[in-house]
């Protein structure tokens, strides 16, 4: 399983604090993603929709989709993190070229190509206009503000996709923690033997008669 970080950005003109019409937090907003196979590589024809608060079973940690590989037939599945791991774009990050993050993905099977926008998100102008159910699924949107008497615009949309955990990350850190318990164990019986012995050792000292 890899887990990823999505990282959005675009060119803002007058405007700020770009996300999700329900916030960066909602639960009910649909994205939609082109995906590939992450075992021969191949393409999903179709682009997919998820949820976060969807998913595939009652199970705790079910994951918000199944997939299949048409080619292959690998079967992988997706869950979205959308909990305290998303900000809106503002003004200052777009002027600099820096991006916002906008949820966090756990992939299993399968990886993120592209994040497809679409209707439903909102934006606020430097005079403080708001501007909802903006529709960028032509990848900008612009308008004019009569409170600020200014054009305002979004294009040049850009995502990427941050490797935050890989399986093999994942395992190793696992197995880090579990040498470190070991050696704290270790340590905690060599000083109680010492204690009761006067010998610093793991094992206990045999007594011969």
């Amino acid at each position: 399983m890899v887990r990823y970080r999505v990282l959005f950005t675009a060119d803002l003109q007058n405007l700020t604090n770009l996300q999700p019409a329900d916030g960066v937090d909602s639960p009910t907003f649909a994205y939609y993603f082109k995906m590939k196979c992450g075992n021969c590589g191949e393409p999903a024809k179709k682009e997919i929709s998820v949820l976060s608060n969807v998913k595939t079973s009652r199970s705790r940690n079910a994951p918000n989709l199944f997939m299949k590989c048409k080619l292959c037939e690998r079967r992988g599945s997706m869950n979205v993190v959308t909990t305290d791991t998303g900000k809106p774009l503002t003004e200052e990050l777009s002027a600099i070229g820096e991006s916002a993050p906008l949820m966090e993905l756990d992939c299993k099977g399968f990886d993120p190509v592209e994040l497809v926008f679409g209707n439903g998100w909102k934006a606020k102008s430097i005079a403080g206009t708001k501007f909802l159910d903006i529709n960028l699924s032509n990848g900008e949107f612009s308008e004019y503000d009569e409170m600020g008497k200014c054009p305002v615009a979004i294009y040049n949309l850009r995502v990427t996709f941050e490797v935050l955990m890989s399986e093999y990350r994942e395992y190793m850190l696992a197995r880090s923690i579990r040498i470190w318990d070991w050696h704290r164990d270790w340590h905690a019986v060599a000083k109680a033997n010492k204690k009761e012995t006067g010998v610093y050792s793991y094992f206990p000292r045999i007594v011969r008669y």
